[in-house]
């Protein structure tokens, strides 16, 4: 496929470079030539549960040899975001629902602490060991006028053949509690994408978003206006596209063939 050049790459992983544990090889193949070819790239993952180098040791599993400097998560936009509300302040109290990701990527940061009962912010990832308490104390906080933060709103997660609830249901939940929406700050919100394009360095009009599912990763780049790829490996079919208002820059069946 020839295709315009890009002089820079916005990622998705599961269900473009692996799909779970197994890889995709076109997908790898694909973050291998940009390699060659010095193209810089990130990989932008909705994916807290998992710290970052936890993610950089899932792709050396898979074959992409990288450094931890290519891989930005809605916990680091998360800290960006935060730093950027609050400048000067040297702690903010913050309340956590989420597993190792999203909890050492924040408390292992100095700024911020953990407060149950006054919290500035209540910061929800995906938490498979989600509670009936956790719900409540987040509740409690934000009507009490804490400022409710979401890492994502992927509704569902897929896992082989079935959908699993993601973090955009937990937060459902507690929106519906409280009565107060929350923050979104991974894909498709653009709060993680200007990040992004700070540590890429490039223009919008350079860089394309690559992904498998449009509702998450072709709607980041269309809510940033930035063009988009999507590779039919993952989520999201050829026949569903038909439905949507915004169709995909380009469209292929995997990256073998993308040109870069």
């Amino acid at each position: 496929m020839k295709n315009k050049k890009y002089k820079g790459y916005l990622i998705d992983l599961d269900g473009t470079v692996y799909r779970g544990k197994q890889t995709i090889q076109t997908g790898v193949d694909f973050v291998h030539r940009l390699q060659e070819k010095n193209i810089p790239y990130l990989f932008l993952t909705n994916n807290t549960t998992r710290t970052r180098q936890m993610v950089l040791e899932k792709l050396n599993g898979h074959g992409v040899k990288t450094q931890l400097d290519h891989i930005y998560t809605p916990v680091l936009a998360t800290i960006d975001y935060l730093l950027e509300k609050n400048p000067g302040v040297d702690k903010i109290p913050v309340y956590i629902i989420g597993e190792v990701g999203l909890k050492e990527g924040l408390l292992n940061n100095s700024h911020f602490y953990l407060d149950e009962d006054n919290p500035k912010y209540v910061i929800v990832g995906m938490d498979t060991q989600m509670t009936y308490e956790k719900i409540r104390t987040a509740v409690r906080a934000i009507r009490k006028g804490a400022i409710f933060l979401g890492t994502n709103q992927d509704l569902n997660l897929p896992a082989g053949d079935e959908l699993l609830p993601g973090n955009g249901s937990q937060c459902a939940m507690i929106s519906a509690a409280s009565g107060v929406e929350p923050i979104y700050i991974g894909k498709p919100s653009p709060i993680i994408v200007n990040y992004a394009l700070k540590i890429i360095n490039l223009p919008k009009e350079d860089v394309i978003m690559v992904g498998d599912n449009y509702d998450t990763d072709i709607m980041t780049g269309v809510n940033y206006q930035m063009d988009t790829l999507l590779t039919l490996t993952g989520v999201t079919k050829k026949e569903e596209l038909v439905d949507k208002l915004t169709p995909p820059t380009h469209v292929v069946e995997h990256l073998g063939n993308w040109q870069v």
